[in-house]
């Protein structure tokens, strides 16, 4: 199993995540202003730097307004086999 850090599906999460901030007219800065943390690490996650644990991703999805089962469940379909 490739490190997920390098693997093409967490990137693929990472573009989805960038999508969905962008989407919703987020900078980085005011991301990491709500989810009270420096804009450091959004750069870091966003940039594939840094690994998101589950907890993360949800507090990511819930201050972007998006709900993070919906983002999990279009994650999963655009799956490739």
């Amino acid at each position: 199993m490739e490190k997920s850090l390098q693997s093409t599906e967490y990137a693929r999460l990472m573009a989805l995540l960038v999508a969905t901030r962008q989407k919703a007219g987020n900078r980085q800065q005011a991301l990491a202003k709500k989810l009270r943390k420096p804009q450091s690490l959004v750069a870091k996650y966003e940039g594939g730097e840094r690994r998101l644990d589950v907890i993360e991703f949800i507090a990511i999805a819930e201050a972007l307004g998006a709900d993070p089962l919906k983002l999990l469940r279009r994650f999963m379909r655009e799956r490739r086999p």
